[in-house]
């Protein structure tokens, strides 16, 4: 397994578990588990700005896929799907370390194929590219801020 793929892969498991506990896990708990499991500093660091990102952005990251997930509501879907599409959204709006979108959709389906059913990989992937093809209408998420857009002007 990639070495990025592996952060990819603990970041999923941290926001599975976020997202299934109603207890606030403490962030040294978090800091531990990464350290425990990814060993590289620089991997770390990646995970841990992943899972941040996320939850930082979650509520509008759950707007932008409840409204791209036609007749799915996000509590529906599984909790693996969900996380996964949380993680890769994030990526596609703002990847820490500009991975292209190419792979990141291929990160998300092989995390879909991994911890999810049969279907996950196909629904990740119908979901990730509206989202990434959406991206491209979004500057103030894609990198631009609204004011370097404004000062082209």
């Amino acid at each position: 397994m990639a070495r990025r793929s592996r952060s990819r892969e603990v970041a999923l498991q941290l926001l599975f578990q976020r997202d299934q506990n109603a207890i606030i896990v403490p962030r040294k708990a978090i800091e531990k588990f990464t350290r425990d499991r990814l060993r590289d500093p620089d991997l770390v660091t990646f995970c841990l700005a992943l899972y941040d990102g996320v939850v930082a952005h979650q509520p509008m990251i759950d707007k932008l896929i409840s409204e791209t997930a036609e007749n799915w509501r996000l509590t529906r879907m599984m909790p693996a799907d969900r996380n996964v599409l949380r993680l890769g959204t994030f990526e596609l709006l703002h990847s820490p370390d500009q991975s292209p979108p190419a792979i990141i959709l291929n990160e998300a389906i092989e995390l879909a194929r991994r911890f999810g059913t049969a279907d996950s990989p196909s629904f990740a992937n119908g979901i990730l590219d509206k989202i990434a093809k959406k991206r491209a209408a979004m500057p103030e998420v894609a990198g631009e801020s609204v004011a370097a857009q404004n000062e082209t002007k």
